[in-house]
């Protein structure tokens, strides 16, 4: 897939002449191509679309992205600013876009000292694309749900006192790349008993013990496309106050999740689920946002959050993950990830979310 089109299309209302791309989610985003870090750069015109790399990827990037960009390879004599001075000149281009929000004070003075044109700061272009998700990477992401699933489904068999977080930890990645996916979205994370009191806790040896919470927080990518997904279980059995605080967090993951249709902003989404947590005593103990954008990276727009108080669009997909964490003691969090839709949401997740006692 690529986004070639849509970006040509924004060129036209922005008065831009081409679109520098240099960062890899948004090179992936428009060329559909993957490469790391700076390995590449694309330029998209009003009518031509332009890629250029070094001659470690030239042939897969040959491979990829034939027919639909002009390729260009990148030499010790012939640095990017050459290859696209000559585009510039070859097609008068005088306002091109580049991604302010990414590129380094460095690399943004090279250019704008080489290249024979003006540069229009437009990582806002970029932003508002990737929000609206089309129904290809919906499906992208929807098989990254489905292996991360049955990751979850299988590492449940492991779960028990003695289990160790981080050997958890890296067999949830082994079992991803099983079945099929490309890389993790994030190093998962596997705490237990209080370590879940952190959300964001790094995995230790800690070994798991009977009448204590495990969450874990973890995804992968596939097609480009990342999952992300969270579910807390308790090993042997629950005491009365850890069934308390999972069922509030899954009465306030659910209000929220009522509440996110296209058009509610987010900050009203994350109130939904605030307030459930509140009322029932915890409001101090959930401290981040209800959700985040989900796409090529695993954190993006639009967020559902207490400051976001612009209205979701219709295609957007993002995480639904309220979390109460007492410091000491334990953590529960649970997450879905849901497509904005016209008339409400939809659901990506099959797994479970009723408390599991294993």
């Amino acid at each position: 897939m690529n986004h070639i089109q849509a970006v040509r299309e924004q060129l036209e209302t922005r008065q831009l002449d081409a679109m520098l791309l240099t960062h890899q989610a948004n090179r992936f985003y428009v060329t559909g191509f993957p490469s790391s870090g700076t390995d590449g750069a694309a330029l998209v015109t009003r009518s031509g679309a332009y890629y250029f790399t070094d001659s470690r990827y030239t042939e897969a990037a040959g491979k990829r992205l034939s027919g639909l960009f002009t390729m260009g390879t990148v030499t010790a004599k012939r640095g990017y600013e050459v290859l696209f001075n000559e585009v510039i000149a070859s097609e008068n281009l005088r306002r091109v876009g580049f991604e302010d929000a990414y590129m380094t004070v460095a690399g943004y003075r090279k250019y704008k000292e080489k290249l024979n044109c003006e540069l229009v700061a437009a990582s806002d272009m970029l932003k508002e694309l990737r929000q609206v998700k089309d129904a290809d990477e919906i499906q992208a992401l929807t098989d990254a749900q489905r292996i991360a699933e049955k990751a979850l489904q299988e590492i449940y068999n492991d779960l028990r006192p003695g289990a160790v977080e981080r050997e958890i930890a890296a067999k949830l990645q082994y079992l991803m790349l099983h079945y099929g996916a490309e890389d993790k979205s994030f190093d998962p994370i596997v705490v237990s008993g209080p370590n879940g009191s952190l959300p964001h806790g790094v995995p230790t040896d800690r070994a798991m013990q009977s009448g204590e919470f495990v969450t874990m927080d973890f995804g992968c990518v596939y097609r480009g496309y990342c999952s992300d997904m969270t579910r807390t279980v308790a090993i042997g059995y629950a005491t009365d106050e850890m069934r308390r605080v999972y069922d509030t967090v899954l009465s306030a993951q659910l209000a929220g999740i009522r509440t996110a249709k296209a058009g509610v902003t987010g900050k009203a989404v994350d109130a939904a689920a605030r307030d459930v947590i509140a009322a029932a005593g915890y409001g101090e103990y959930f401290a981040h946002s209800f959700g985040h954008g989900v796409g090529v990276e695993i954190h993006e727009f639009p967020n559902a959050s207490s400051v976001n108080d612009k209205p979701l669009p219709c295609g957007a997909v993002i995480s639904a993950e309220p979390g109460i964490y007492i410091p000491g003691k334990l953590g529960v969090r649970i997450e879905d990830v849901i497509v904005i839709t016209d008339d409400g949401n939809r659901n990506l997740m099959n797994a479970p979310k009723e408390l599991m006692i294993l």
